[in-house]
């Protein structure tokens, strides 16, 4: 089986977004992930937004690589903020041919945010694009549990419910669980792997997740057990951020690791 793997954002972050459709191609992936919108004010800041000629030039890469856009990232679903805010940033992601947007639940009026990744589903349909809420324990759709029935409140054929195994470990979400979510929303899966030791703060585990995770298979968790749990042959964003390594080791060279790690437990499931 043939399934794609799409380079995440953030494993190899401080590259350009063109420079990462590069760094992609030569290391083997079939696909990219797109930061379009920061997930932090201390990250590097992209104009992509729109018809702006940073955009131009990640479209020129992809034209020229053939490497394609899996995903765009970072909605978040913020007390205040209106879903029409994301609209540019919505039709930017479909302009690069991307199929899912990356949805995070910012909100803490349960209600509230139900009703909004609700009404950004149904932006995100208008352009053709699946909405995914990815759960993660800072956030207020803290487990898997949450996160499906936030989806599920939503009643959009295009929302669907991202499985990352950092978040699902330290959230301690249960694979038994996965079983109870509509296989038709686990439209695609984040990879890495961690140490099983939770960290003890929520601060502790937010600063390992956004730098020093490990390549799949390197770590401790039953990565064949979760990908046995999920629809077979779904997408694989490979989203592997090791700062560290990064002091020593240049993007291409950790990208092409991260792959081959990939490959070598996607290779135990996959026929």
């Amino acid at each position: 089986m043939t399934r794609p793997i799409s380079l995440a954002a953030l494993t190899v972050l401080e590259l350009t977004p063109p420079a990462m459709v590069r760094c992609a191609a030569e290391a083997g992936y079939s696909h990219i992930g797109v930061r379009l919108v920061p997930a932090t004010a201390t990250e590097p800041q992209y104009d992509l937004v729109g018809d702006t000629p940073l955009l131009r030039e990640l479209e020129a890469a992809l034209a020229d690589t053939g490497v394609q856009v899996l995903d765009a990232e970072i909605f978040r679903l913020l007390p205040g903020r209106r879903v029409a805010d994301h609209e540019a940033a919505v039709a930017t992601a479909a302009r690069l041919g991307a199929r899912e947007l990356l949805v995070a639940g910012n909100d803490p009026d349960d209600a509230r945010q139900a009703d909004a990744f609700a009404a950004f589903c149904a932006l995100a349909g208008r352009y053709g694009l699946g909405a995914v809420l990815e759960f993660m324990p800072w956030t207020q759709a803290k487990d898997l549990a949450a996160a499906a029935r936030i989806v599920a409140r939503s009643g959009c054929a295009n929302a669907g419910v991202l499985i990352d195994p950092f978040h699902f470990s330290r959230s301690r979400s249960r694979l038994e669980d996965i079983a109870l979510v509509p296989a038709a929303q686990l439209r695609y899966l984040q990879f890495c792997d961690v140490p099983a030791a939770i960290p003890q703060s929520i601060d502790a585990i937010l600063a390992q997740a956004r730098a020093e995770r490990l390549f799949p298979g390197e770590g401790e968790l039953d990565l064949v057990a979760l990908l046995r749990a999920l629809p077979a042959g779904i997408p694989v964003s490979v989203e592997v951020p090791t700062q560290t390594l990064a002091r020593t080791v240049d993007a291409t060279e950790r990208a092409r690791r991260a792959l081959a790690a990939t490959r070598r437990v996607l290779a135990q499931v996959d026929p």
